[in-house]
């Protein structure tokens, strides 16, 4: 264990949160990848190969891989709520219900569980932090920007997260 801590990435398999893992890594952390499924095989989403992406990335990396799977918990909290909200006439956007509720939710205190001191992903965002408060703040790239998609995440469920390439450009 390093001083800086035992930091999960949560690992999709992609670029970005590949990346994220690597700049831990690289500056200190102890770095530990969780891969999380929100959604069963039924032919349109494959956990199966995300998986398996996700699996390649953290051998490539040298990194220990842990998986876990939200499925109900995104079923129950994010997708429900999506499907009444659309009945409804209305425009929601599932994305920012899914960080606030599973990944920064579910996610977050499974991290606490494998014991991290630190959460981190591939968001494109940045965290300032002033006297114990964390303030959210958009990523550098205009571009790749997703603090909209962050906006409903409580300040205190940031205490502990690491935003890595919210200050890089892609």
């Amino acid at each position: 264990m390093t001083d800086k801590g035992l930091a999960i990435v949560g690992l999709s398999g992609g670029v970005d949160s590949a990346v994220t893992a690597l700049l831990l890594r690289d500056s200190g952390y102890d770095v530990q990848c969780l891969h999380m499924s929100n959604w069963e095989d039924d032919g349109y989403c494959d956990a199966a190969r995300d998986f398996q992406d996700a699996r390649k990335t953290a051998q490539q990396l040298k990194l220990p891989l842990h998986r876990v799977n939200f499925a109900d918990q995104y079923r129950e909290r994010v997708f429900a709520h999506f499907l009444e909200e659309y009945e409804a006439g209305r425009t929601p956007n599932p994305d920012v219900l899914c960080n606030r509720q599973i990944k920064f939710g579910e996610m977050r205190r499974y991290a606490h569980r494998l014991g991290a001191d630190w959460l981190a992903t591939g968001h494109y965002a940045q965290l300032r932090r002033v006297d114990n408060r964390v303030h959210l703040l958009k990523g550098r790239d205009a571009n790749k920007d997703q603090s909209y998609f962050l906006h409903a995440v409580n300040e205190t469920d940031f205490a502990d997260v690491l935003f890595p390439i919210g200050g890089m450009t892609k």
